[in-house]
């Protein structure tokens, strides 16, 4: 007779049919397993798992609002299999920005649903809106993705801090051609260089016959996106005037602005440059002597640094303010609306993106196409490894500190375990 020492005692077998566990395809009620074996059980020292392909993941989820801190935890769970329209994904790279953390603390206007999807002893949100993911198993109706494709998020709140994730077809846009590209490249497409894409390209009506002879001026040009909008202002002939921080040294300082004229800055100035009396004089010499205007201005700041932009804004231009560091509001002269016409717009790219979801696959698109023809350069990261044995604590850190001063790069999770 053939021996089986290694199988689960039929009894045992049988005993597991009528056995319920949460799902995470159904709100966490319960399914019968009938004929699965958990993944984590282990019996004579062996562990076993399902014949339908468990997955155990690990997410960083809050069920209140506050500080990373204080409400951010490793959450372990499992995912099973992909059936229908779903895709299993493995994390790439996660960046970590300022809006995340916002949304953790409860301050930011998009909230993502909480609930209990993951088994969470509470409802919960897992962290993270921009990511790369990679397909690791598809559901037999699945159309446009195979096992390999690299995705993102469709839209903003699907929960990105996480090394494994189970989604509809739907809710993902897989990057067509992933090669000349990497993860970290994909990861942080959809924020950043979007914003930058969208505010150039749709707040001004450029004159394209005098080409390289219009400016734009922004804040806060050493940020994820103020980088992104120089580079795509080099590569449209718009000329760049931009305003960063001061660093701790003067040497420090004039590494940075030449840091972002390698990139294809036109001119860099700093914030006390931008708020002295000189700085007018020092745009009129720029502009050629007033010549060439400043059709746009974007402002990530807000108080006095947005009133500095906007009085060296040309007639008919507009100022879009898509952030503000500096918690002040933008306050701004009369006589800017009443004799230079100028308009004031905002800018969410995560109500953009929602809403224009064609659009933006193809913004995106045409950045990936920029990065492939060496146009495009990365932004300064700096990566936290996320490993299968890495310590939650280690990751809720690196969370926190996204909003403390001068970062030698945005932080980003780098996923290095397993399938």
């Amino acid at each position: 007779m053939l021996s089986l020492p290694k199988l689960l005692p039929a009894a045992t077998l049988i005993s597991l049919r009528n056995v319920s566990r949460p799902s995470t395809q159904t709100g966490g009620k319960s399914l019968p397993l009938a004929r699965r074996i958990i993944a984590d059980r282990s019996w004579n020292g062996k562990r076993y798992v399902s014949a339908y392909g468990y997955t155990q993941a690990k997410a960083l989820v809050y069920s209140k609002y506050g500080e990373p801190k204080e409400v951010l935890r490793l959450h372990k769970h499992s995912i099973s299999a992909p059936h229908g329209t779903q895709v299993n994904l493995r994390l790439l790279a996660a960046p970590l920005n300022p809006a995340d953390i916002n949304q953790i603390q409860g301050v930011y206007p998009s909230k993502p649903s909480l609930d209990t999807a993951l088994g969470t002893p509470e409802p919960s949100a897992v962290a993270g809106n921009e990511g790369a993911f990679e397909v690791i198993a598809t559901g037999s109706d699945v159309k446009t993705m195979s096992k390999g494709d690299w995705v993102i998020m469709k839209r903003t709140g699907q929960g990105t801090w996480r090394t494994h994730a189970q989604m509809d077809e739907s809710k993902l846009i897989r990057v067509d051609d992933k090669s000349r590209l990497t993860p970290l490249q994909v990861g942080i497409v959809s924020v950043n260089p979007v914003t930058a894409y969208r505010m150039v390209k749709d707040f001004c009506d450029w004159d394209w016959l005098r080409s390289g002879e219009e400016w734009l001026v922004q804040n806060g040009a050493n940020s994820g996106v103020g980088r992104a909008v120089i580079q795509l202002a080099r590569e449209w002939n718009i000329k760049t005037l931009n305003v960063i921080r001061e660093r701790s040294s003067p040497d420090d300082t004039d590494a940075l602005k030449g840091n972002l004229l390698d990139l294809g800055a036109t001119a860099v100035v700093t914030e006390s440059e931008l708020l002295s009396g000189n700085f007018r004089r020092v745009v009129h010499e720029l502009t050629n002597k007033g010549r060439e205007p400043i059709r746009l201005a974007l402002n990530c700041v807000g108080g006095e640094s947005a009133s500095a932009l906007a009085k060296v804004l040309a007639p008919e231009s507009h100022l879009v303010t898509y952030g503000a560091m500096s918690k002040q509001p933008v306050v701004l002269p009369s006589g800017l609306l009443i004799f230079k016409n100028l308009v004031f717009d905002g800018f969410w790219v995560s109500k953009w993106g929602d809403k224009h979801t064609a659009l933006k696959e193809d913004t995106i698109r045409d950045v990936f196409r920029l990065v492939r023809d060496g146009k495009f350069k990365d932004i300064p990261v700096q990566e936290i490894k996320w490993r299968s044995g890495t310590d939650g604590t280690d990751l809720v850190e690196a969370a926190q500190g996204t909003l403390r001063g001068f970062r030698p790069g945005k932080g980003i999770f780098i996923f290095e375990g397993d399938d």
